[in-house]
């Protein structure tokens, strides 16, 4: 215990026994939604999870996973997996992501702090560029944004602004980019009005140039880099909105798979490529997306691909994007400050703790659930395991993805009886579910649904308890909407399949053989959200929450 009072030792639960095994299991991308023919979770063959909200009542209900619950803005803004997964595992709401973006640009906080600075050394001499997701989605940037920075920069002294835009199509219907792109060329019209040199000067779709992640295929970022910084594309036109109008016509073409394309003047010279002197802002908020680019922008040593030149420039996000690897080393924003989360609570209790998934949810299930924070806590207390997702190939061609090789890991050490937590994520109905295929989404829950029951089988070999929770939707609604909840037709008649999340709410399960008898949901937490869900793992693991945690969302009712 510090001087202030402060001390990790968690109070023991009056009424729940230490010492059970925990299987704490996170379907991602589970909603709960009417049943229709485009919920793919109604639709598929989903045996466990049908008998988890049939069996016992009292032992399932739904929870928040959007908007204010997690800390975003407003209602309308539809949960992910970063802030998801920071909720479940800090037992606390944090501002996150664009509700910090928001609070820096309406108080100009943003232009006094280090990273805007640090990059304002450019403006006399050199050009701001500005690369990122040009969308309204609010799931990785926001338009809005964007157009405050211009201006924000304009005031503050930039001479030469170059945008490189990402086209969107997954976090907002297909189709779209092209009005967001005229919305940004009037901005830019306005800026060159008053004497500022401001233009597009590429662009390309979000999932083919730039914004890979969890380094899945570098060959991403490269088409990205090309273009941005080197002034190279297969595709060179005058304007974006010609740029987008012309790729568009392919019959194949959508805004997320866009091919890179560079804008250049009469003379066929590329507009804006990157050069020493510069300044860079990737102006992105939302982290998984652009820890690979920021790699590229900031490392010397950089060996996954050719780079061709490497320019001296000013780089910032507009976030730090991975805070164990201090990338990158200048941001415009500061990261919400996430301390004491649940996890390191119950290694500092002998909680002994196991974590799995595949490549493309693992940092969930270790980095968002421990507050942003890269490792361990304790190395002799915990297991992380990551299984390699299949790359080069859409999720939707294999969507049984590694659910079964995740859960046979957590069969094992839920066996082992080594660990007291054995926490999961299961991606298949998000990350199949962003595709739009909804035939494989339907094949991609059923997998999910044998994980969770290979796991539920190892709880009850050895006595435990399991939490079957999610951390957003997205499989429970594939199609569009209108203002009256019919689906969407195009010009065509033709369905509008929703890749995106959405704003449903998240089953939770409790149950096994270890649950004392009498624990049942409480039924005074109705608004109960993600971030209820830790104060009632350590309860199962026999602990108090801290005083400052969101409410358990359990008691135990004396029989």
């Amino acid at each position: 215990m510090g001087s202030t009072g402060f001390s990790w030792t968690l109070a023991d639960h009056p009424k729940l026994p230490k010492g059970k095994i925990v299987a704490m299991v996170v379907l991602d991308g589970w909603g709960e939604a009417s049943p229709n023919q485009y919920n793919c979770i109604h639709v598929a063959d989903t045996p466990t999870m049908d008998y988890l909200k049939q069996g016992a009542p009292e032992k399932w209900r739904l929870i928040r996973a959007h908007g204010t619950a997690v800390g975003l803005p407003t209602e309308d803004d539809m949960g992910n997996s970063e802030v998801g997964h920071n909720a479940l595992g800090a037992g606390r709401i944090y501002a996150q992501g664009a509700k910090l973006v928001d609070l820096a640009l309406a108080s100009g906080k943003i232009y006094e702090g280090e990273g805007f600075k640090y990059i304002k050394e450019c403006f006399d001499n050199g050009t701001l560029h500005l690369i990122g997701l040009l969308s309204d989605g609010g799931v990785h940037s926001r338009l809005d944004q964007l157009l405050l920075l211009l201006k924000g920069a304009r005031d503050n002294g930039a001479k030469r602004i170059r945008v490189h835009i990402l086209t969107d199509g997954r976090d907002v219907l297909d189709g779209t980019s092209v009005g967001f792109v005229e919305t940004l060329e009037n901005e830019l019209e306005k800026l060159r009005e008053k004497g500022v040199d401001a233009q597009i000067a590429s662009g390309g779709g979000r999932m083919y140039v730039t914004m890979d992640r969890y380094e899945n295929d570098w060959e991403v970022v490269k088409r990205g880099w090309d273009a941005q910084v080197l002034g190279e594309a297969p595709h060179k036109f005058m304007t974006a909105v010609e740029a987008i109008k012309r790729l568009r016509e392919d019959p194949k073409a959508n805004d997320q798979y866009l091919p890179p394309f560079v804008i250049v003047n009469e003379d066929g010279q590329a507009v804006g490529p990157i050069v020493d002197g510069d300044a860079v802002v990737t102006f992105n908020f939302r982290a998984d997306r652009m820890v690979m680019i920021a790699k590229a922008l900031e490392y010397e040593d950089f060996d996954k691909f050719d780079r061709v030149r490497f320019p001296k420039i000013r780089y910032a996000g507009m976030l730090q994007y991975d805070g164990e690897l201090k990338l990158p080393s200048h941001f415009l924003v500061s990261p919400p400050e996430i301390e004491r989360t649940s996890g390191e609570y119950l290694v500092h209790n002998g909680v002994r703790t196991f974590a799995c998934s595949e490549t493309v949810k693992f940092g969930h299930v270790t980095f968002f659930w421990n507050g942003n924070r890269s490792g361990y806590f304790n190395p002799d207390m915990e297991k992380y395991v990551e299984i390699p997702s299949d790359s080069g190939i859409t999720f939707n061609v294999r969507p049984k993805m590694k659910a079964i090789e995740i859960a046979e890991k957590a069969r094992d050490a839920i066996l082992s009886r080594k660990f007291h937590q054995v926490r999961v994520n299961l991606p298949n109905g998000d990350m199949v579910g962003h595709t739009g295929d909804i035939e494989a989404t339907i094949v991609a829950c059923k997998v999910a649904d044998d994980a969770v029951k290979m796991i539920l089988d190892a709880i009850e070999q050895v006595g435990g308890i399991y939490v079957v929770t999610a951390d957003h939707g997205n499989a429970e609604d594939m199609v569009k909407r209108d203002k009256s909840g019919k689906p969407q037709l195009d010009k065509k008649g033709t369905i509008q399949i929703l890749t995106s999340h959405t704003l449903e709410p998240v089953p939770i399960a409790i149950g096994g053989p270890g649950l004392a008898p009498g624990v049942r949901f409480r039924n005074d937490v109705p608004n109960g959200g993600l971030a209820n869900v830790a104060a009632t793992v350590m309860n199962l693991h026999g602990f108090e929450a801290p005083s400052d945690y969101e409410p358990t969302l359990i008691e135990v009712i004396d029989n």
